[in-house]
This record gives C-alpha cells, sequence and structure tokens, in this order.
C-alpha cells in the first residue's frame, strides 16, 4: 500500500507498506530514489507483521521500485500505480508522484 501527503518543502511524503513475509526477518525498498542499492533502505517491521518506510520523493515524478527479503527474493507493490518490464524478465512497480 501507499499512503502519500504533502510536506511544506513541496516533496511528497509516501510511505511504502508490505504485509508480512514467511520467514522474512528484514525487508528492504529499492528503487530509483536509492540507486537500486539493495540495502540502502530497510523497512521497519511493526508488531502485526506489517513492514513499512516513508521517504521524501519528488513530485511530478514516476519512481520504479521493487522489495528485497534477506534471503533475495524480490516482490512487488500489488497496489502499485502501475508496473513496468524489467530487464530481468520481471516487472517494477511504479509509483507516480
Amino acid at each position: 500500500m501507499l499512503i502519500r501527503s504533502k510536506r511544506k518543502n513541496r516533496k511528497l511524503k509516501v510511505t511504502f507498506t508490505m504485509p508480512a513475509i514467511e520467514s522474512c526477518r528484514q525487508l528492504f525498498l529499492v528503487g530509483d530514489f536509492n540507486e537500486w542499492r539493495e540495502t540502502a533502505t530497510p523497512m521497519k517491521q511493526a508488531e502485526n507483521g506489517v513492514w513499512s518506510v516513508t521517504l521524501d520523493l519528488e513530485p511530478d515524478r514516476e519512481y520504479q521500485y521493487r522489495y528485497l527479503t534477506d534471503d533475495r527474493a524480490w516482490h512487488n507493490d500489488w497496489a502499485a500505480d502501475e508496473y513496468t518490464p524489467n530487464p530481468y524478465g520481471s516487472h517494477n512497480s511504479l509509483i507516480l508522484t
């Protein structure tokens, strides 16, 4: 799920959430906003198992992203705005700010 709100500095505050994933001990948000660095944006897990992280993103842009588990499994965000094919034979999630 994506939760958006405007900030005073013209950036868009976006909270990315992902339901609990069986046997996942750490989840990372990976995408254009962090130059696809796999461990740059760790997510936090709530008591109910849901993972989340909040970023400030530039408005009027499109960002591609995916979630990466500690066992190197990639996941899409099924609440993304859109999806686009990637060069690895799967799809990336898109957020339109």
